[in-house]
């Protein structure tokens, strides 16, 4: 068996109905033409207003599924303004994005919640794109594999061999988001075989072999294809350009 192909788009806040919509139907439109590999996979991540509509969307439409950006940890209570794992399966969303570098640094969610939160996902059928990085300080410290180490062992090597099978690791180098500095292909494959190796250490090299990891550090359609072709790199968490049709079809042709 090989390992799949994720092409992630992340629309974070963005897009309003109309708008997301249309994107969508731009989207579909453009990936119609591609015949896409059975082993790739695109997945969009609209914002909760968008969901029921995207799943309408993308409903019976080989190879495309549905994300949603974050969930709450409990089943249900009270929790004014938070959105349960269940709720999104129930609208036809299949995977569900945790851990991204946003939620850490503007919600304060650590390795503890975000356990609880992978545990709520994966119960309801959902699987997990489960985001791990370093910023700025501790890249330049040196120390960056300490971090993602501790990020994926603290909230993931809980789980069972069979449950891990429902994991995409995405990795995001924060520190070149925005900061004017790249990541080049060589520091991406370099962390991915890291990711991978811890993998396989707690699980087996079948489980690490079966696990995507994902690109997460401004891709686009102009790097896409040197990234995608470094052996541990199984594809990208696409953030503005995903908000592009045509850019984001750069980047899933990279994907082939």
């Amino acid at each position: 068996m090989s390992r799949k192909k994720i092409v992630a788009g992340n629309w974070k806040m963005n897009q309003n109905l109309f708008e997301g919509k249309q994107l969508v139907t731009d989207i579909l439109k453009r990936t119609a033409a591609l015949e896409l590999p059975e082993n790739l996979e695109v997945v969009i991540a609209p914002p909760f207003t968008q969901l029921e509509l995207a799943a309408t969307q993308l409903k019976e439409v080989p190879g495309h599924f549905l994300a949603a950006q974050n969930c709450h940890q409990e089943a249900s209570g009270a929790y004014t303004g938070e959105v349960s794992a269940g709720m999104l399966k129930s609208v036809g969303v299949a995977y569900v994005i945790l851990g991204h570098s946003e939620r850490r640094q503007y919600f304060g969610e650590d390795e503890a919640l975000l356990s609880k939160k992978t545990d709520a996902a994966l119960s309801q059928g959902l699987k997990v794109i489960f985001c791990v990085g370093e910023p700025l300080e501790i890249r330049d410290a040196g120390t960056q594999n300490d971090l993602v180490r501790r990020q994926i062992e603290g909230a993931l090597f809980h789980l069972d061999a069979g449950q891990f099978g429902n994991i995409v690791i995405a990795y995001e180098p924060v520190w070149a988001i925005g900061t004017g500095r790249t990541a080049t292909a060589a520091q991406a494959q370099d962390m991915h075989a890291y990711i991978r190796s811890l993998i396989a250490a707690r699980y087996g090299t079948e489980v690490a072999d079966l696990t995507p990891i994902l690109y997460g550090g401004s891709a686009k359609p102009s790097n896409a294809p040197e990234l995608f072709a470094c052996p541990d790199v199984d594809g990208g968490l696409i953030g503005g350009a995903s908000l592009n049709a045509d850019d984001f079809e750069g980047i899933i042709k990279a994907a082939f």
